[in-house]
């Protein structure tokens, strides 16, 4: 819990500042006086000011947010002497610079940040698949448990090599958000036996992009041997007496190839709400013994499915992604270009109803993930504070009232009418924008109580 808070006080603090920093680093070069830079609202906890004539900067009880403000007549007086300090008072390209900069400050340092990731090198699960469910894409393919994705085509020439599971699910996610299939070359976990096979994502649209995705393309996960793990005391496991190290040969005289079958066997262990006996073929120490196991009811939402309260399946084969200097700095520059094409596609899907509401997230889900990050080591959290500064990048050019997107549509409207955006005006479209920006919480808030109750 206190690794969770700590590592989402640093990622949302860090983006902030580099956020502010960049209306501030501009405002100054472009000769405007910048009053206060903070970090949060509210109480002051902390202050600084060189001088009575330089910028104050402070540090507030409420961390999630900040802001930088300039001298700017619209908000007070100000003495003649400093008229041409003034925010108000710069052209119009130098106040769209400033504006604007605070984005682009996120964007850059997400390039940064995911080459230093490619750079340091980031263990992650070798594109091995597991059983892909029944009647999905993948096993309408052909793809089955053991599988190891190789390399994938669009259009079957231009052939780009899979190194990891991960690379696999974003390049099927953006296949399936641009309605299109994809050609993977597959091989046996030793590299043997090469073949091509089709994945049709040509059914999905963009309202099924959501978390349970990639179940139902039937990649969910990636190949683990069917071998169990922790058995927890006084359990179904336990009492049918398995041990931790067992690996389960069948189920019922079905056999078990992974982990995932495994699963799938235990989940569906119950017949009106009870635990049914299953014969557990096992192997121990060279030996094969026959088991009784029955799994016991427990609600997944408005599901009940068995359990038998042992781990099951063994970490999954890992490689390592490394990059060098430069591949790593264009790969920080393709990934951070390819999320924020992503995260626009989806806020524009979700406007016009073609994607779920449920793909947002708030501040709960994002501390979650932050703790989960960290405890994964630093490749991993970079990468996490990476998609983080994206998605503030992204939110803040969205063109609303409130935020930067919305003082650069004002801009726009006054390059081409010559004149700015009336207060009349703005008083309205401020009223406007924070009654969006409030759903918008409101919807992504209740994601995440949603998620943490598991009715997502």
């Amino acid at each position: 819990m206190i690794t969770t808070v700590l590592a989402f006080l640093l990622t949302i603090g860090l983006l902030i500042v580099i956020h502010e920093y960049g209306h501030y680093r501009v405002a100054v070069a472009c000769g405007v006086k910048v009053l206060r830079f903070s970090v949060g609202f509210g109480k002051v906890l902390w202050r600084y000011q060189r001088t009575p004539q330089s910028t104050e900067f402070v540090l507030c009880a409420l961390p999630l947010g900040g802001y930088v403000r300039m001298l700017d007549e619209r908000e007070g007086n100000v003495s003649p002497q400093e008229l041409d300090q003034a925010f108000n008072r710069k052209p119009l390209l130098k106040r769209t610079a400033i504006v604007a900069a605070g984005p682009l400050a996120n964007l850059l340092l997400a390039i940064l940040l995911y080459a230093s990731a490619h750079w340091i090198g980031i263990e992650e699960p070798k594109a091995v698949l597991s059983t892909p469910a029944a009647s999905s894409p993948a096993e309408r393919a052909g793809l089955r448990a053991g599988d190891w994705v190789r390399a994938m085509s669009v259009n079957g020439n231009d052939w780009v090599d899979v190194r990891s599971m991960a690379d696999l699910r974003w390049e099927v996610t953006q296949a399936a958000l641009e309605q299109r299939s994809l050609q993977l070359q597959v091989s046996d976990r030793d590299g043997r036996t090469s073949r091509t096979r089709l994945l049709d994502l040509s059914g999905f649209s963009a309202r099924d992009v959501d978390a349970g995705f990639l179940k139902k393309v039937g990649l969910a996960g990636s190949f683990s041997e069917p071998v169990l793990g922790e058995v927890k005391a006084a359990g179904p496991a336990a009492r049918a007496g398995l041990l931790a190290g067992d690996r389960v040969l069948a189920v019922d005289g079905q056999a078990v190839v992974d982990a995932q079958t495994l699963r799938e066997r235990i989940r569906g262990g119950l017949l009106e709400g009870q635990g049914v006996a299953q014969r557990w073929q096992v192997e121990r120490a060279g030996q094969t013994l026959t088991l009784v196991v029955t799994p016991r009811p427990v609600a997944e939402g408005e599901l009940k499915v068995g359990r038998v309260d042992a781990f099951v399946g063994q970490p999954p084969a890992m490689v390592t992604v490394r990059h060098g200097p430069i591949e790593g700095l264009q790969q920080g520059a393709v990934r951070t270009w390819e999320i924020s094409a992503l995260t626009v596609k989806m806020l524009g899907r979700m406007l016009i109803g073609e994607a779920s509401l449920k793909n947002l997230s708030g501040p709960i889900t994002i501390a979650d993930y932050a703790g989960q990050s960290v405890q994964q080591g630093l490749a991993y959290y970079l990468g996490f504070l990476a998609l983080v500064s994206v998605s503030l990048g992204v939110l803040n050019l969205l063109p609303l009232p409130m935020l930067d997107g919305g003082h650069l549509m004002y801009y726009i409207f006054e390059g081409v009418t010559g004149r700015p955006v009336s207060d009349a005006w703005l008083a309205r479209l401020q009223r406007g924008g924070i009654m969006v920006l409030l759903m918008m919480m409101s919807v992504a808030l209740f994601n995440d109580v949603a998620r943490l109750l598991g009715l997502h």
